[in-house]
């Protein structure tokens, strides 16, 4: 019988060589240092086997083998163990630990997408300022009081009087501006933010100018930055005697990195152990699963969804930005509710992937009524001494689209299902809008309706 060995190491497989010699079949094979030879004599299988040898590193089992195998044949061990050698690592299975995070499907997003920490925010910075250099496009100074007067008090702050000259100012190249910023979380001094300058009088254009030195405040009315830059627009704006061409909103424009962070809002982030991660779009399900992830990942008692909204973390005795930084890696599906939002403004229609109708039947017809007005002139005979008047005529057609019928609309498992049914219709966007409201009415829309 045929003695089965044991599967060998894929550092060194088995190498198999065929011989025959006087009628006999002899197979030798190396596995794991031992050579092991099997001969076909008269319908039997014999197992020649050498005593297993020490194991050992890859460099000594094949100086082993080498040594039990004439030289004259090692040419052909070394062309049939490269392919064997490849065929056994791509056959051996691989073991794979099971991660304690939850399982990450198609729809599966990072926390820190759906989810904030709680107190750590962007405050908002406003300030009032002047751009100048503006080529003929600023505020008019006879219109604009506030313009000229802040012009004339920023020439005396500079050491020039211009009081009383001030009826004489009549500059169109200065506009008076709103600058605001954002200042991020965690901003430190001497760091760059973004500004944004709008104008406030009747200044057309703001390409190409300057924009002067501007303090920042925040609402408890202390200064947090200095803005100064030239303004971007992004806009086009030309004028000729009869036609005129504006691309964009030439009167806002942006400096990027524009502002100097001034002063620092204090928060010790590492100090804090007990934080809340707010979730954007609250719903109970998505906190819960956010909550079974960090547990999962970080240990049991870490997270707890508290409310819709708020995962309470306990991070006592643990780095509280490593964490964090785990916790925003971990991957969750959202859940979401279904909505149904339309615009009847423009004629769009959003659904959620959560929304379902019941099997409703719809006949949906549009009543159209046509008054065509095609007057006629009436002339009198000659010699009739009458008068030539227009007389009306009206056309009246009423249409009630008689020849659609009741459909069937099933309920759908799917929302590609679903649109598909109600593209089946044939009808718009606006007749859509009227269809759903009447199947919410009716009670077989399974979503909330929002109308905007």
């Amino acid at each position: 019988m045929i003695d089965r060995m044991r599967a060998p190491p894929t550092y060194c497989p088995a190498v198999v060589t065929d011989r025959v010699s006087s009628g006999r079949v002899v197979s030798d094979r190396v596995v794991s240092g031992r050579v092991v030879s099997d001969r076909v004599v008269s319908d039997r299988v014999v197992s020649d086997r050498v005593p297993r040898r020490p194991a050992v590193r890859a460099g000594g089992a094949w100086r082993s083998i080498l040594s039990t195998i004439p030289r004259t044949r090692w040419p052909i061990l070394l062309l049939l163990a490269t392919p064997i050698c490849a065929l056994r690592l791509s056959a051996a299975p691989l073991a794979v630990e099971p991660s304690p995070i939850l399982a990450i499907g198609e729809s599966a997003v990072r926390v820190k997408d759906i989810a904030d920490l709680q107190g750590v925010r962007e405050n908002q910075l406003v300030g009032y300022g002047l751009v100048v250099g503006l080529n003929g496009t600023g505020d008019k100074l006879d219109n604009a009081g506030f313009t000229r007067e802040s012009l004339v008090g920023m020439l005396e702050r500079l050491g020039v009087n211009t009081r009383d000259q001030i009826a004489k100012l009549q500059t169109k190249n200065v506009a008076a501006v709103m600058v605001t910023a954002g200042l991020p979380a965690f901003a430190r001094t001497g760091s760059r933010i973004d500004v944004a300058v709008s104008a406030i009088g009747d200044a057309t254009n703001l390409a190409g100018g300057t924009l002067l030195v501007t303090p920042l405040m925040a609402a408890d009315g202390e200064v947090y930055g200095v803005a100064q830059g030239a303004v971007t627009t992004g806009a086009i704006a030309a004028k000729g005697a009869g036609a005129s061409v504006t691309r964009n909103v030439p009167t806002s424009g942006k400096i990027a990195n524009g502002a100097n962070v001034e002063r620092e809002v204090n928060f010790s982030l590492d100090s804090r152990h007990d934080l809340n991660l707010s979730l954007r779009n609250p719903d109970l399900t998505t906190a819960r699963r956010i909550e079974a992830a960090i547990n999962a990942a970080l240990g049991p008692g870490v997270a707890r969804a508290t409310d819709p909204r708020t995962v309470a973390l306990k991070l006592e005795g643990r780095d509280v930005v490593a964490s964090l930084a785990d916790i925003e890696e971990l991957r969750v599906r959202p859940d979401a509710p279904a909505v149904v939002i339309i615009d009847e403004t423009s004629g769009t229609i959003v659904m959620g992937a959560n929304v379902r109708i019941s099997t409703v039947a719809i006949a949906q017809g549009n009543l159209t009524i046509r008054v065509t007005e095609s007057p006629e002139v009436s002339q009198p005979g000659p010699f009739s001494n009458g008068k030539t008047v227009v007389v009306p005529r009206s056309s009246i057609s009423v249409d009630t689209q008689n020849d659609h019928k009741l459909g069937m609309l099933n309920a759908q498992p799917t929302l590609r299902d679903l649109v598909a049914s109600l593209n089946a219709l044939g009808v718009g966007p606006r007749d859509l809008i009227s269809i759903l409201q009447a199947i919410k009415a009716a009670g077989a829309l399974q979503a909330d309706l929002e109308v905007r």
